[in-house]
């Protein structure tokens, strides 16, 4: 008898998997804390040259602090000190008149920038000095923590199939702990970025064996429900951290407090157990509202999204659900495209629908690409599957870059995307109420054999003695 059908004629649904469900639900917070960390540790606030080393004496001493900022550094059209320009020599002319000739010669910044601290105390653009041609290098920060997410996917992926969930588990709790900790004590931007990869690379492991213990261990019916809520700690993790990070305005004590949880998570298992997505999750500016309002909206959205696909999976099933929140949420992008900036409003209402749309399909395809696999590969298949979707994550705040070539390029390439990706996603085999494929030998059976089983069928031989004749 298979471990499937004995879930099925026991309590598949009892209080060791409601058990297993919270315990793996605290860990699991964390996880959307640390992936969308960027949007908070990498802001870059409001900046210009440093003009302390001019000194306080004769006349320039006499200035009042906005008036040394007139003589010391040209204006951008929008009436700010520019960010990474100064006068090579203090125009006291301006004082009296405020237009400034062209043939005014400026420099780049020669000792360092001062910044605006009213939202942030500190974050890496202002620790490392990430600004003006190194701007770059705050963005790339989160391409490094996916590319780690993208290589740990592959590493826990093969190894708890060999070694067993719970112990590969437990090691993601530590090093995910260890590294994250380290990265936030780190001097430098390389020892930051090393640790910081090194960080997604060891909490890969507890998304993907949290999300395989918690499909395998319930029966077929509730297999949905484990897929769908058991990835509410997300969306809960999620608003957490517009929160914490309107709270803690220092990078450092961020990182930690946001690690935190794994430290309960890690105390407690001693006792017992994305291209698109991404594309709009770091993307949370330019709608006309607070950076921390958009981002706990585009947090909250989530919760009714995930209730709602919860009827729409076990009603239309896998493919249509993941065909169409994927292809919804290019519409969602390609409408926004479309829409005049002055329509804020309205395109925030979009957006919104879009993350929403764009969840609904990531709840999706764990749960799809976890009942897709046979049991002998299955942690093995969804780490190569999480591979690729770290590969997207990895790749998504560089294409928010390619937004300097052509405004709306980023935006047409996750729209295209998207669409596709859904298309894609129709060519794969339904897999509502059927039981999971525990051997490669069942999936070329499933090829021979096209007939569809729902799970009330595969329950009658269950129901008889066993017998030669029940058991061929």
């Amino acid at each position: 008898m298979k471990f499937e059908s004995i879930l099925e004629e026991t309590d598949g649904f009892g209080r060791y998997q409601i058990a297993l469900v919270l315990l793996l639900s605290i860990p699991r917070i964390t996880i959307p804390c640390h992936f969308l960390l960027n949007n908070f540790i990498a802001a870059i606030p409001s900046h210009h040259c440093n003009i302390s080393s001019l000194g306080s004496e004769g006349i320039f001493g006499n200035l009042s602090q906005e008036e040394r900022l007139t003589v010391s550094i040209p204006v951008q059209d929008d009436g700010t000190p520019a960010s990474c320009h100064m006068f090579s020599h203090p125009q006291f002319h301006l004082l009296s008149n405020s237009s400034s000739p062209s043939e005014v010669a400026v420099v780049q910044c020669q000792n360092g920038w001062e910044y605006d601290n009213s939202m942030f105390i500190s974050t890496l653009a202002t620790q490392f000095d990430l600004v003006c041609e190194k701007r770059g290098l705050a963005k790339a920060s989160a391409t490094i923590f996916f590319v780690g997410v993208m290589a740990g996917a592959v590493f826990f992926g093969v190894l708890s199939d060999k070694y067993g969930r719970r112990s590969m588990l437990l090691v993601s709790y530590v090093s995910s702990i260890v590294f994250s900790v380290v990265s936030a004590f780190s001097s430098t931007y390389i020892m930051f970025a090393a640790f910081h990869f090194l960080t997604g690379f060891a909490l890969t492991g507890i998304i993907n064996i949290s999300v395989v213990l918690s499909i395998e261990w319930v029966d077929t019916k509730h297999r949905t429900f484990m897929g769908v809520f058991g990835s509410i700690s997300w969306s809960i993790g999620n608003m957490l951290l517009a929160g914490l990070a309107y709270l803690v305005t220092d990078w450092r004590m961020l990182v930690i407090t946001v690690t935190s949880p794994l430290l309960l998570a890690t105390a407690m298992w001693w006792y017992g157990v994305a291209s698109t997505y991404y594309g709009i999750s770091l993307n949370i500016t330019g709608f006309g509202l607070d950076l921390y309002l958009t981002h706990f909206i585009y947090a909250a959205i989530e919760v009714p999204a995930k209730i709602l696909i919860y009827f729409i999976l076990n009603k239309v099933g896998r493919r249509i659900t993941q065909t169409g929140t994927l292809v919804l949420t290019g519409l969602c992008i390609l409408i926004n495209i479309i829409t005049p900036t002055e329509y804020w409003t309205f395109r925030t209402v979009i957006a919104v629908l879009g993350k929403g749309l764009s969840e609904a399909s990531f709840t999706t395809v764990f749960l799809y690409t976890t009942e897709l696999y046979p049991t002998v590969m299955r942690q093995n298949g969804l780490g190569y599957a999480s591979f690729m979707a770290r590969l997207g994550a990895s790749i998504s705040p560089l294409i928010m870059l390619l937004e300097d070539m052509w405004k709306f390029l980023p935006e047409v390439i996750f729209c295209t995307v998207a669409i596709f990706s859904g298309l894609i996603a129709w060519l794969l085999p339904e897999t509502n109420n059927t039981r999971l494929t525990e051997t490669i030998e069942d999936i070329e059976e499933m090829r021979k054999n096209p007939i569809y089983f729902t799970t009330e069928d595969q329950n009658i031989p269950l129901k008889l003695p066993i017998s030669e004749d029940t058991t061929q």
